[in-house]
């Protein structure tokens, strides 16, 4: 017996540049081979290259495995009735997934739906990384259009924000939440910043700094990544 599930996940929300998304997820979903663990992205590009692997899968009679970078993924994931694993079970042959920034030397910033720490962990788990933007999200630097989200310990809010005052001259300001009261709290039991970065500097720089604050577990900064950038 059988839970009821709807024949094809919704997304929660508009889809923007809805058209140029669904072509890169039709030409990424042809990657896959059969036997292949993929890791998935969080985010609308990476919910629509989900749907066209669903169809592959279907019509290909391929045997995948996928990793999700967050629970909502994991459910439309189930309920594509596709097959699951883990990290700690498997190793990805790919990942793919969206971003909110790409600059000319591939670096990118992550992060607007509060899963760049999972996500993260996948990309740099996998052999190949794929990420799906449409030409809106190539930037000349980062920070120019989106500020750099990063995940704080809730008691190091404060700590945090003195540190990074110090290093960056910026303020984080703590992300608020648009279904509850307060902020955003990851699936990691976090809560999550952004940081506006008025001044253009070197990505590998401002990994360092944030990667050298107390009380910062994670940022949707992704440098030095041998990363695959696809384009409508």
């Amino acid at each position: 017996m059988q839970w009821f599930n709807s024949s094809e996940p919704i997304w929660n929300g508009e889809i923007s540049n809805k058209e140029a998304k669904q072509k890169i997820a039709g030409q990424v979903a042809q990657y896959a081979k059969n036997n292949q663990v993929i890791g998935v992205g969080s985010g609308t590009t990476a919910f629509l290259t989900l749907i066209e692997l669903s169809k592959k899968v279907k019509k290909d009679g391929l045997n995948l495995l996928f990793i999700a970078t967050s629970h909502e993924i994991a459910g439309y994931i189930t309920q594509l009735g596709l097959k699951q694993t883990t990290l700690l079970n498997a190793k990805p042959d790919w990942y793919f997934d969206g971003a909110d920034e790409v600059d000319p030397n591939n670096n990118i910033i992550k992060g607007r739906g509060g899963a760049f720490v999972r996500e993260k962990l996948v990309c740099a788990s996998s052999d190949i990384r794929y990420i799906l933007v449409d030409k809106s999200k190539l930037v000349d630097h980062l920070g120019q259009k989106m500020p750099l989200p990063i995940e704080v310990i809730p008691e190091a809010v404060n700590l945090v924000t003195d540190q990074l005052q110090n290093s960056l001259g910026a303020t984080p300001n703590i992300r608020p939440a648009g279904g509850k009261d307060g902020g955003v709290i990851t699936e990691q039991g976090n809560i999550i910043m952004d940081i506006a970065i008025k001044t253009v500097i070197d990505p590998k720089e401002l990994n360092s700094i944030i990667n050298n604050t107390v009380g910062i577990t994670g940022s949707g900064l992704f440098t030095g990544f041998d990363i695959k950038v696809i384009t409508d």
